[in-house]
């Protein structure tokens, strides 16, 4: 076996056979396939898919690559959930305590933003003291005394996904379904979940723009994780705007927390609670109640507890950045457009996100809104409010919200039947 017949087999548009996925991805790790040979069979398979089967096969794979967790030891059913990553995503942090109280264990492994999308550790770790790095008997211990816990996967949990997806992310082979879907499931599988809830974004923040693809990637996963004996189950939501009225990471937090005590914004309530209930019928308890959960402050007491766990303060104050820039309303009208994919490039370029893995990024950065799509609004009243320590990056920061799909005003008049905030987040359900 050589890494470039398999290149060329993939190149001609031909299916990989199990010898020869088995073999390159083990050999990948072991450093005998270069990062070239391995770039060059990502864009083929970029260019020319993949069939059901190889999928399958290149996921078993790369969770044979490495170690697999175990949490049947665990007297409560196990449930996760994966966000195909979106802005103002901060969904993990209410929903995991929540489902906790609930009556399940919540073993979540996250990750940290690159570009526009943010990452759920980058937002925790605003949090003074929180650690996002445990060891396998740390999660455990964690789990058992707060129900639920977020932290990073560990060195030897789908090693070959680390190692590809690093390299995806700098050879322009990111959009691939078949490699995004082999890349969750890998992980998700490895890390030894009973029961999943895949929430796939579509929309301009989303790396799936159209539903069709969003739907085939949704199919695709559910489709993993099945044939692994995961019960698995995703829901398709809207990313066209951004979540909730926050992008950035303490910005975030905080208005977690708000979730948490019984407020905060309505779209972000709605798909929490969407979310934990799927979560909760996977693992068996169909009739729990998450939002009684969310009244009674019994998952606000497992957040607190999650975050004392991994050594932060729940009760720190929250960074504030040292500059801010309100946006105003050009007109007085109607807001029909607020692009997710526009906010997203600003709070990144703000300083809460990042361009390469090594980058730092800012805990107070970030864009916080004002009003959403289907909000009237005054001819100079804020919009938005940007959020960075260095006001340089200001100006990056408008130009990205300063093209002509980044914020819509309409004349009140002409906004009648125009499409506004008032739609369901979830669009449609696979599984």
């Amino acid at each position: 076996m050589d890494a470039i017949s398999v290149i060329r087999a993939k190149r001609d548009g031909l299916a990989l056979t199990p010898e020869q996925i088995d073999w390159v991805i083990d050999a990948y790790v072991r450093g005998e396939v270069a990062d070239e040979q391995m770039s060059a069979l990502a864009m083929a398979i970029f260019l020319n898919g993949m069939d059901r089967a190889e999928i399958a096969r290149w996921t078993a794979a790369m969770i044979a690559s490495g170690e697999r967790m175990d949490f049947s030891k665990l007297p409560l059913p196990t449930t996760d959930k994966h966000s195909t990553g979106g802005v103002g995503d901060k969904i993990t942090l209410p929903l995991a305590p929540l489902v906790a109280a609930c009556g399940a264990a919540v073993p979540q492994l996250s990750g940290r933003g690159l570009g526009h999308s943010g990452g759920t550790l980058d937002k925790l770790e605003s949090i003074p003291g929180w650690r996002a790095s445990l060891s396998n008997d740390e999660m455990l211990d964690v789990l058992g005394s707060a129900g639920a816990v977020v932290c990073a996967a560990g060195e030897g949990l789908a090693p070959a996904d680390r190692k590809l997806y690093a390299l995806r992310d700098v050879t322009g082979t990111v959009e691939s379904i078949p490699l995004i879907a082999s890349s969750i499931m890998s992980k998700k599988i490895a890390e030894g979940t009973g029961a999943l809830v895949l929430d796939v974004k579509v929309g301009s923040g989303a790396f799936m723009k159209t539903f069709a693809d969003a739907r085939e990637l949704a199919e695709t996963m559910v489709g993993l994780g099945t044939d692994h004996g995961v019960r698995t189950v995703a829901l398709l939501t809207d990313m066209s705007t951004p979540l909730g009225l926050t992008a950035g990471n303490a910005l975030e937090v905080r208005e977690s927390v708000e979730v948490l005590a019984g407020g905060g914004p309505a779209d972000v309530v709605e798909l929490t609670l969407a979310l934990a209930r799927e979560m909760l019928d996977a693992a068996g308890l169909p009739d729990a109640d998450p939002a009684a959960a969310l009244a009674d402050g019994s998952a606000m007491d497992r957040w607190r507890r999650m975050i004392a766990a991994q050594g932060g303060d729940p009760d720190a104050p929250s960074p504030t950045a040292r500059e801010t820039h309100t946006v105003v309303a050009s007109r007085s009208g109607v807001l029909t457009g607020l692009d997710a994919y526009a906010v997203g490039v600003a709070a990144w370029r703000l300083g809460a996100g990042r361009a390469r893995k090594e980058d730092p990024v800012q805990a107070a950065a970030g864009v916080e809104l004002h009003a959403k799509p289907g909000d009237r609004v005054t001819a100079g009243a804020p919009l938005l409010t940007l959020h960075t320590d260095t006001p340089e990056r200001f100006e990056p920061a408008l130009a990205a919200l300063a093209g002509d799909e980044a914020i819509r005003i309409a004349p009140s008049d002409a906004a009648e039947g125009l499409p506004g905030s008032g739609g369901s987040i979830v669009l449609d359900r696979v599984g």
